[in-house]
């Protein structure tokens, strides 16, 4: 069954709450980076173009003490979002009570109103409560009973069961995804349960833990599964190779030799490496095949392990990508990282997906975001999703 969505809701004089994820970052009131925002305008501008009133709930940040909240509030956030639309945005610094209540109710159609950090439910008069991060039952039946519809378009909390999302949504007879969340369902969800063959899955990073799911997951639906990042080495190790000293998880050693056996030549395993004697950009680097000689630390995949990835790649009809190839925050090791961004970027007959913050970064600084078919606003959400597991937050929209 697919999802209800936005479009398929009228709005028109309704009151409309929205979970979106503005969980942007923020130092001294400055926002870093925001493309959470903007990833969430489609949603808000069809909204309030259809003459509802639009009612943003999100998070920001960890809160655990009253002193976190003033560097956390979301006005800066609700300014922001002003200026991307061109438009009056009302901010109520509350989460619950008089002033929030007759601010919603003063709202004429077309408005936006965004109200405080929602994980400000979380500390009460000093004390941790985590009444959104735990999902406090009253909480999420009092935001419910703000708004006579719920759109939920935050796909990066889609793993939690917070009371702004699923609280929400249980309260309410019928919730809706909003255009970002029906992209991340479609996409990532469809690479999991349909996929178009061949279907190459490339996944980096430094552990083998985190992406264990994942890994075991997409060996079952993929045609072959590519590893790159400090993971390879904990292969590497189980293979008997030698590692010097790169990263290796010593734990997961055996685990890494049963992925192995299963997945026989499906797995594809960097040929080269760039090494150095310590984990510093400026140190003298080298490039080396196989083994890892002694005193040295694999940092970056080598220029053969990308023309072996893309060799791989190029006959893709549907490519995943989480996780770097490398230490892609020191240039000096960014390389592999970058040059699969460019070749995914020139693969015009395949559905291109990216999840992962330094995945999305490269692609974005190599510009060639707009080349692919979609990059995922989620971390550990499109993680948890390419495992196969039920999201709450998308478990929790109707069914048409």
């Amino acid at each position: 069954m697919a999802k209800l969505t936005v479009s398929d809701l009228d709005v028109k004089g309704k009151k409309v709450l929205m979970r979106v994820d503005f969980n942007v970052p923020i130092k001294n009131g400055v926002i870093g980076n925001d493309n959470r925002i903007v990833a969430a305008l489609p949603t808000i501008k069809y909204v309030i173009e259809h003459g509802g009133k639009a009612i943003l709930l999100s998070h920001l940040g960890r809160i655990k003490s009253e002193d976190d909240k003033p560097g956390l509030s979301m006005r800066p956030v609700a300014e922001r979002l002003s200026n991307l639309l061109n438009k009056p945005v009302t901010f109520v610094p509350a989460t619950e009570g008089a002033q929030l209540e007759d601010a919603i109710n003063k709202m004429n159609d077309g408005d936006v109103l965004v109200m405080e950090n929602t994980r400000y439910e979380d500390v009460k008069n000093g004390e941790q409560v985590k009444r959104e991060s735990k999902n406090d039952p009253a909480l999420g039946k009092y935001w419910a009973s703000l708004g006579d519809l719920f759109i939920n378009d935050a796909f990066g909390t889609a793993h939690r069961q917070h009371a702004s999302n699923v609280g929400i949504a249980s309260n309410m007879p019928q919730t809706a995804a909003g255009f970002l969340m029906e992209k991340e369902i479609k996409f990532i969800g469809g690479a999991v349960s349909n996929p178009a063959h061949p279907f190459v899955a490339i996944l980096g990073g430094a552990k083998v833990s985190d992406k264990i799911g994942v890994i075991d997951n997409l060996l079952d639906k993929a045609d072959k599964v590519i590893i790159g990042g400090g993971m390879t080495y904990t292969f590497y190790a189980a293979k008997g190779m030698k590692i010097g000293n790169s990263l290796v998880e010593k734990d997961k050693i055996d685990l890494a030799k049963e992925i192995m056996d299963k997945a026989g030549d499906k797995l594809v395993l960097p040929v080269d490496s760039v090494v150095a004697e310590k984990f510093d950009n400026d140190a003298a680097h080298k490039t080396v095949e196989g083994d890892i000689p002694d005193g040295y630390m694999a940092l970056d995949i080598g220029p053969k392990s990308v023309a072996q990835f893309e060799d791989v790649l190029k006959s893709a009809k549907l490519v995943v990508w989480n996780g770097p190839m490398g230490v892609f925050e020191m240039s000096n090791y960014a390389e592999g990282t970058l040059e699969i961004g460019k070749y995914l970027g020139t693969l015009t007959d395949a559905t291109t997906i990216v999840g992962g913050g330094d995945s999305t970064a490269a692609v974005q600084q190599l510009g060639v975001g707009d080349k692919l078919t979609h990059i995922s606003t989620g971390g550990g959400a499109s993680l948890e999703y390419l495992e196969g597991k039920t999201l709450p937050g998308i478990a929790a929209i109707s069914e048409k």
